[in-house]
């Protein structure tokens, strides 16, 4: 664990980076400083390790003042992961992981094990060991960097700003490895972003910071995104909080229809009789194991022969499907807007279709979840 005890950090002519921050990092999580630039987030990061020294208050790693000792044995006992990577040029890749564990006195061997173990750990593959950074993408430097970091085994990790060099698919790739990493390793994780998204996506916890270094809330994602403290963190959250927020509802909780669901092999005039008595002007077609093939508008079966089946009807594409037991609110209204037939295929892992969903039962589903969580009215 991590705390800050009324830590102040105020340099020379009066400038005050961080300002009287009471903070605790729970042990084994992942918490998120972010605020605009200048707020004092990476300030409060690097005080952690000593790289900047508070004016006042103090820090405590597992209840130690990390004043007390060197600065270079605390931060073998913290990994640094930084923005560019940060990497040794001249050292290839399996040299620069190998970095800390050599300074403690491994020997090379060992330390070049550890690099190669780490390299798979990351999604690195082997034969880049020998490789040099250049010879690498920023993506997979990022990797080493993060590789690097956990090369002692450091029951803490900051990182500072590690992905905003790379570009946005590489760095949705590279949040998604850390979310990875951290179920596997439970790490106590301070990162520092300006990005609100990346914020809500990899924090267990997320602390947002006020110009002036001061501290506006700090909660869990769907906490915040429901419970902003106050206009300043409404703003900063963005107009589409809502929508982000549907992220942490389940899509389990959505009541679907599978009355909507017809076979390609069913004559299209049985079919028309189940879209009247379900009232649909959309039926999702299946095969016979059910997997989606598209949607069959009713107009469109009613332009058939007498006797043709649904599968010789114009089949509208079916979209996006959502996973039912592993997928959000959010990517099922997702897969709802996307669809030409404004609904959305809820399927299991196997990919069969388990029923359809619609604007309504979405609004109902949101309005179950503000109930449970104690917002009665806030879905509707």
């Amino acid at each position: 664990m991590i705390t800050f005890e009324r830590v102040t950090k105020r340099y020379p002519g009066g400038t005050v980076a961080v300002d009287n921050l009471d903070l605790e990092v729970p042990a084994g999580n992942i918490m998120v400083l972010v605020g605009p630039s200048g707020c004092g987030k990476t300030t409060s990061l690097r005080m952690i390790n000593r790289m900047v020294e508070p004016t006042s208050g103090r820090i405590l790693l597992d209840g130690r003042d990390v004043t007390d000792g060197k600065p270079a044995a605390l931060r073998r006992r913290i990994g640094y992961v930084i923005q560019q990577s940060g990497l040794f040029p001249h050292r290839t890749i399996e040299d620069n992981i190998a970095t800390v564990p050599l300074l403690t006195g491994w020997s090379r061997a060992k330390a070049r094990g550890r690099a190669r173990e780490l390299m798979g750990l990351v999604g690195l593959e082997p034969e880049l060991a020998r490789r040099y950074p250049h010879q690498l993408s920023g993506g997979q430097q990022q990797r080493v960097g993060v590789a690097r970091a956990l090369a002692a085994d450091p029951p803490v990790l900051l990182m500072d700003e590690p992905f905003s060099a790379v570009d946005p698919i590489v760095r949705s790739s590279l949040q998604d490895e850390l979310i990875r990493l951290q179920a596997e390793l439970h790490k106590t994780v301070v990162l520092v972003t300006h990005d609100i998204e990346e914020a809500i996506k990899v924090g267990d916890t997320v602390a947002i910071f006020r110009p002036g270094g001061r501290l506006a809330q700090v909660n869990t994602p769907a906490r915040l995104l429901s419970a902003p403290v106050d206009s300043y963190v409404e703003n900063f959250l963005g107009f589409d909080r809502g929508i982000r927020r549907l992220s942490f509802l389940a899509a389990s909780g959505l009541n679907l229809d599978d009355d909507a669901l017809v076979t390609a092999d069913l004559p299209a005039a049985e079919a028309l009789t189940v879209a009247k008595q379900a009232a649909e002007q959309w039926l999702l077609v299946v095969d016979g194991q059910r997997a989606p093939l598209g949607w069959v508008s009713t107009d469109d079966l009613e332009a058939l022969p007498a006797q043709a089946t649904v599968g010789q009807a114009a089949l509208a594409p079916y979209g996006h499907t959502f996973g039912v037991s592993t997928d959000s609110l959010r990517a099922a209204l997702d897969a709802t807007v996307l669809s030409p037939a404004g609904r959305a295929v809820g399927v299991d892992p196997q990919g069969r279709a388990v029923g359809v969903t619609s604007y309504d039962r979405l609004r109902i589903a949101i309005h179950a979840a503000d109930e449970a969580a104690g917002r009665p009215g806030a879905g509707g």
